[in-house]
């Protein structure tokens, strides 16, 4: 079977427009039929199945237009594509409100035949009556029209929050001297500019330069300037949207009688209640206080040695601390392992696995790659083996570039679903990441941590593509937000058994594999400030769930008053919650990475367990997790895989801790 995928590398800023107002048509056909079927005569067909066919327009529209706003090279196709992608989310938000929608779906649901719908098609209903529900429809007119306004303007405030994130950039110059700890793999790809007769290097935000820097760069001064230029993103433009935005949500909460936009968004995950996420969070900070101090006191340990200077580090520091206690006592140094993990090796290592894993192949494309937004981005078809059928495809676009999106993630571009004609959609993602990008003379060599970074996107990779939902309300990642990320965290494992680490470890220059000697000791490493790192989340957490519980006060203010959970002072002068981007789609939410690593640890178990078959174990991973999509709780998932109610006793091991 061929899978039809979007041309966008013919695309143009007519096509975008075009495109976008014949989505819109096409919504408000499918939303009018559907009004107009007499209420006698109603039935899921023409009545519920049509909202996700709605569902499917939206996603496909955003997933050939608006995507480009992330990732074209084109300044002008990006624009035009921002403007278009708030555009039909502003429309999408819209439909949300029509209070003729409404009625059709409560005069559906009052028919006896309900009882006789298949468990998936009665949830699908079940969800449609909610988000009317909780977009005011059974409020007055008055206040829904307010509330539409809000949501409106939320859309557009979101979208350019995102957008000047993207968009900004900031650098520090310095000499050749003044990258002292970095080797010149990563000098000899950084942008220069000659000053005064002399070649300054420039270091920028993007993650390939960033985090390195602030690993290994020996001078303090230079680390901490880029640390708080980092804190500093988007701050002249985001902080006065991200305050405004909380303000909107907070008076859509009231209008909708919640006591806050964080009890309003929780109503719908797995916590449920804001009081369960801060037992949670409050919880596990408690539980690394001892850890938290020992980490704290060997990196003072590390820094008096070094410098001479006593007394607690600065947070601009711990970094490179972390990385320095990690190759002089456990003899692991980043880039020497980064020479191990050349791109290309790694990508050919993590699909043997994943092959292995859920029972499929993966295919480069290279004879449709013209039709990819750039050069750099590759396609991929998963193949079933036995039927030869491709049953998704996918493309990797992993190097930074001018206007990109600056981070990793995982974009749904067209979800599965079934057809009319009884044939399946074949669902199309792509995975977007900022890894540093090979020349013609070395390739690029990825740090472990970046290699457990691909792990964990290819991860939603495989949960986008392998959906067998019938709806696209419930394909693939459209699960509850505080457990999507499991799936992906419990695939991180990989990155750490020596085996794995083994079979697809390649030395970019000898071809050997990595040490089993140095994978023992990277092991032996890995709780190195491991409370640090995970209450760095809990502060992101807290401040998230702060912003969305309470108002009347500056996000500076609650930044400030919450910091010192990470152990450190306060940094002045910063403003991180303005390039903090899960404040917009993550808002009260960002917990969720922690709360979902619990089962996600959780279930790595299963193939820890003695006589485990990859294979086997595998095949249940994808039935129970992949497949289902959010076609059933989370919770009732877990347990389906498990065979039992989850625990937190991995997770804790994994951050160093006992149970």
């Amino acid at each position: 079977m061929t899978i039809e995928t979007p041309n966008w590398g013919t695309t143009t800023a007519d096509d975008i427009e075009s495109g976008v107002d014949e989505a819109m048509r096409t919504v408000e056909r499918l939303a009018d039929e559907l009004v107009s079927v007499p209420d006698g005569r109603r039935s899921f067909e023409n009545t519920v199945l049509p909202l996700d066919e709605i569902g499917d327009v939206f996603t496909q529209a955003s997933g050939r237009y608006g995507f480009l706003s992330q990732v074209s090279a084109d300044e002008t196709l990006r624009e035009v594509a921002h403007r278009q992608e708030e555009r039909l989310s502003v429309f999408a938000a819209g439909l949300g409100f029509r209070e003729d929608i409404d009625r059709a779906l409560k005069a559906y649901a009052s028919r006896a035949e309900l009882e006789a719908l298949p468990d998936d098609a009665r949830r699908l209903l079940e969800f449609a009556l909610r988000d009317y529900r909780r977009n005011g429809l059974d409020l007055d007119k008055e206040t829904r029209d307010e509330l539409q306004s809000l949501q409106e303007r939320l859309v557009g405030l979101g979208i350019q929050f995102r957008k000047n994130i993207d968009d900004y950039e900031d650098h520090i110059e310095v000499s050749r001297g003044e990258l002292d700890g970095l080797p010149d793999s990563y000098v000899d790809r950084l942008r220069t500019v000659e000053v005064d007769g002399a070649i300054r290097y420039r270091v920028g935000l993007d993650y390939p330069e960033l985090h390195p820097f602030l690993d290994s760069a020996h001078d303090g001064e230079l680390r901490r300037e880029l640390f708080h230029k980092n804190h500093n993103k988007a701050a002249d433009t985001n902080i006065d949207i991200l305050e405004e935005a909380l303000g909107v949500r907070g008076s859509m909460a009231t209008l909708l009688g919640f006591e806050s936009w964080a009890a309003y968004a929780l109503e719908i995950k797995m916590a449920k209640q804001a009081d369960a996420v801060l037992g949670f969070l409050e919880d596990l900070e408690e539980r690394l206080q001892s850890k938290l101090a020992s980490d704290l006191t060997r990196l003072s340990e590390q820094q008096e040695r070094r410098t001479g200077i006593a007394g607690p580090i600065g947070i601009s520091d711990w970094r490179y601390y972390t990385n320095q206690v990690v190759q002089e006592q456990y003899q692991v140094d980043p880039f020497d392992v980064a020479a191990y993990f050349p791109l290309d090796a790694v990508l050919d290592g993590m699909f043997r696995i994943y092959e292995e894993l859920v029972g499929v192949k993966f295919v480069r494309r290279s004879d449709v790659a013209g039709s990819a937004w750039h050069d750099d981005a590759q396609p991929f078809d998963i193949v079933d083996p036995n039927s030869g059928e491709a049953l998704a495809r996918f493309y990797m676009d992993l190097y930074p570039r001018t206007g990109k999106f600056g981070h990793a993630a995982a974009f749904t571009v067209r979800g599965g679903r079934r057809l009319s004609d009884d044939g399946y959609q074949r669902p199309i993602s792509a995975i977007v990441a900022n890894f540093t990008k090979p020349t013609e003379s070395s390739p690029s060599l990825l740090r472990h941590t970046e290699v457990v970074t691909l792990f964990h996107e290819f991860g939603h990779i495989l949960h986008q593509t392998l959906t067998t939902s019938r709806y696209t309300r419930f394909s693939g990642t459209r699960v509850e937000r505080d457990f999507v990320e499991a799936p992906s965290q419990m695939l991180e494992h990989w990155c750490w058994q020596p085996d794995m680490l083994s079979s697809f470890s390649r030395h970019y220059e000898t071809g050997d594999p990595l040490p089993t000697s140095l994978i023992n000791r990277m092991i032996e490493a890995k709780h190195t400030s491991s409370a640090i790192a995970t209450l760095r989340q809990v502060y992101f957490s807290r401040l998230d769930l702060a912003y969305h519980s309470e108002s009347g006060r500056s996000t500076d203010e609650i930044a400030r008053e919450l910091h010192p959970i990470t152990g450190f002072p306060f940094p002045e002068d910063t403003h991180f919650q303005a390039g903090f981007g899960h404040l917009f789609g993550y808002d009260a939410g960002y917990y969720g990475y922690l709360w979902s690593r619990v089962f996600g640890d959780d279930m790595f178990t299963r193939f820890e367990a003695p006589g485990a078959s990859v294979s086997r174990v595998g095949a249940e991973y994808r039935q129970h997790i992949l497949e289902p999509g959010g076609t059933a709780d989370a919770d009732q998932l877990i347990v389906r895989f498990l065979g039992r109610e989850p625990n937190a006793d991995a997770f804790l091991r994994e951050l160093g801790l006992t149970t």
